[in-house]
């Protein structure tokens, strides 16, 4: 069982508190306006990930390209929406259930923990919930209210994420299987990059570059780094039109992987 350790008092307009993890597993209290000054403490999950049998939504654990370790999620929908955040290069840190957001209910408190919190590179924060518009009932408008309300009082934004168009996902999904360093090679990717200078077809350009059994892997990590691009909006395939990206973004990119 977590240790919980209370940190500060609310000041006298403070409605909302947080508890988070720290690096020791203790579980901390504070004032919601402190939050901001251990967002970077804020890298475990707050609570467990239950699995059963007869469990009708689909816990697991996925691996981060971004963050270099396992981030969990217990639905689908939460993975899609987790694999979308590593594929974006504009995200820089990602944990799932972050922190409990504590708030006065009319008989005790009230605590909600949102599905991830995301870090990006222009040092702003989105707090997400995952959760299908069909089925988000009336506790959850309050709990998602609060938060947006919440999060405003840090200038963080707050976002309630539906499922995800399903040929994007399928297109992220299959790149993602790629993600790993271990499908880059140098030498392929360089003959790559040179291959896809002028748009054509995707099979076309693997095999410009030797052969597909040794050039498709490192292809699918050019394009899963955005290295190589293409409209993940249509159906991937062997006919897919791939190109280089911009030679500036390509060469940021580059620089993020080699520093």
């Amino acid at each position: 069982m977590h240790r919980t350790r209370r940190i500060g008092l609310p000041g006298p307009d403070e409605n909302f508190e947080a508890i988070y993890l720290d690096d020791q597993g203790v579980e901390q209290r504070v004032p919601w306006g402190w939050l901001p000054e251990v967002v970077e403490a804020l890298d475990r999950p707050v609570r467990s990930f239950p699995s059963y049998r007869g469990q009708r939504n689909f816990p697991g654990w996925y691996w981060s390209a971004t963050v270099g370790r396992r981030v969990g999620f217990e639905s689908w929908v939460e993975r899609d929406h987790l694999v979308a955040l590593d594929f974006d290069p504009s995200v820089t840190g990602i944990v799932s259930q972050p922190f409990w957001l504590l708030w006065p209910g009319e008989s005790k408190t009230r605590r909600h923990a949102p599905d991830f919190l995301v870090r990006l590179d222009n040092d702003a924060v989105l707090v997400l919930d995952s959760r299908p518009l069909e089925l988000i009932e009336e506790v959850d408008r309050e709990a998602f209210a609060v938060t947006d309300q919440a999060c405003g009082l840090l200038g963080w934004r707050y976002a309630v994420w539906d499922r995800l168009d399903p040929v994007m996902v399928a297109n992220q999904r299959w790149l993602a299987g790629y993600r790993h360093p271990r499908c880059f090679d140098p030498q392929v990717a360089g003959r790559l990059l040179a291959a896809f200078e002028k748009p054509r077809a995707l099979m076309d350009g693997a095999e410009l570059a030797g052969d597909p059994l040794g050039t498709l892997p490192v292809l699918y990590h050019l394009l899963w780094r955005r290295e190589l691009v293409t409209d993940l909006a249509l159906v991937l395939s062997h006919r897919t039109t791939v190109q280089t990206a911009p030679s500036n973004d390509r060469l940021a990119m580059v620089g993020e992987r080699n520093g």
